[in-house]
């Protein structure tokens, strides 16, 4: 099996497999075959749409259109691409791991019949995604509307699946603290972000935005996951998995796209694990009880702990309860007793003082999950 080194030696893992984060040159189903079952958590494909283009597209100033008229997106009838669909979609499916989740792009010509086999195939579809064109090409010959989108469908691998991810609170931060929505409005790939050979022409003639393959990567995979993208092409989605912490893996039959794909990856710097760390939502953090801080001894038993206006104390017992007016429980049930509610948060209610000034306890609990975060990376 031909495989292109996409990344420099330095970043492999002594333990990774020999396949990850390199592009694998060769037919789709054959090299997916020989990859380990369930090795990856997510797959990204960008499949010929089997564009059915009758003729050449001329502008009204009588230039060609650059359109895709090559061997790769040309198939003999329906029938054929519904065999060859199927037959790559059972492939990834296999390498799908239980939570994994897959992404199929697509526009009207191709996207219906994938969509429909894909549930055939037992995928369960979770949203489709339209990606609105900021600059879509025109309707040069003024026959139809003006294609302006593309759609995404994005599945998990059963209806019964999981643990899947869906980095909901990292998309609604970025989306101004509102849900992020299944229209994602974005240029087409152009100016220096597209790749041109020597002679000017465009390397590939659908390479798709960075900034697309980032929305999908940062919604729904971890920092150290495995993406996979079948038909690699000159590589957007392992350009940005490098550039976001996670690893690829890529296939792809033609020498020119995966030339360009290496060369591009390898001049790629992967971003700090700071700048990539996904916000998240205090119920997907891990959970410490008020008991591992004072067997940590970042609250000493018999230590004073206080509201920040300093109305009411309360002492820390041994056990990780604390004591006010005679009454031991757990430090919310302490903290809504002395304020006479019916609940309270102890963790941003109570502070303990620690060089003169007083912290809340909720500070000293973000230090454990931090270091328990170091410890499992």
């Amino acid at each position: 099996m031909s495989r292109i080194q996409a990344m420099p030696s330095s970043y492999q893992s002594a333990k990774a497999p020999e396949w990850l984060n390199t592009i694998i040159k060769g037919d789709c189903v054959s090299r997916m075959a020989a990859l380990p079952e369930k090795s990856v958590d997510a797959i990204f494909a960008d499949p010929p749409y089997n564009l059915q283009l009758g003729g050449d597209l001329h502008r009204p100033d009588q230039s060609k259109v650059d359109a895709v008229d090559d061997a790769w997106d040309q198939f003999e009838n329906f029938a054929a691409y519904d065999a060859f669909t199927r037959a790559w979609l059972l492939a990834a499916r296999r390498l799908l791991k239980p939570n994994g989740t897959i992404w199929v792009i697509g526009s009207y010509h191709n996207i219906f019949r994938v969509g429909a086999i894909m549930q055939d195939l037992g995928f369960w579809i979770l949203n489709d995604v339209v990606w609105r064109k900021t600059n879509p090409m025109p309707n040069f010959r003024g026959r139809r509307f003006q294609n302006a989108h593309e759609t995404m469908i994005w599945a998990s691998k059963s209806p019964d699946a999981k643990g899947y991810t869906f980095n909901y609170e990292a998309m609604k931060a970025a989306n101004d603290d509102t849900q992020m929505r299944s229209d994602w409005l974005f240029p087409i790939c152009s100016g220096g972000e597209r790749l041109r050979g020597d002679d000017g022409n465009k390397v590939h003639p659908t390479q798709k935005p960075e900034a697309l393959l980032a929305r999908v990567i940062l919604s729904s995979t971890k920092a150290g996951d495995t993406i996979l993208d079948p038909f690699f092409g000159t590589g957007t989605t392992g350009a940005v998995a490098k550039r976001l912490g996670r690893n690829f893996v890529g296939i792809e039959r033609e020498d020119d796209y995966i030339e360009a794909a290496a060369d591009r990856i390898l001049s790629v710097e992967p971003l700090n694990a700071e700048t990539i760390r996904m916000a998240t939502s205090k119920r997907a953090e891990p959970r410490i009880p008020f008991a591992t801080l004072v067997d940590a001894g970042l609250v000493a038993p018999g230590a004073e702990l206080t509201d920040a206006k300093g109305r009411w104390q309360a002492s820390v017992r041994a056990d990780g309860t604390i004591a006010a007016n005679g009454e031991t429980a757990s430090i919310h049930r302490i903290g809504a007793k002395v304020q006479g509610l019916e609940a309270c948060n102890g963790w941003t209610f109570w502070h303990v003082r620690e060089n003169g000034r007083l912290r809340a306890i909720d500070e000293l609990r973000n230090e454990v999950r931090q270091e328990l975060a170091r410890l499992s990376a």
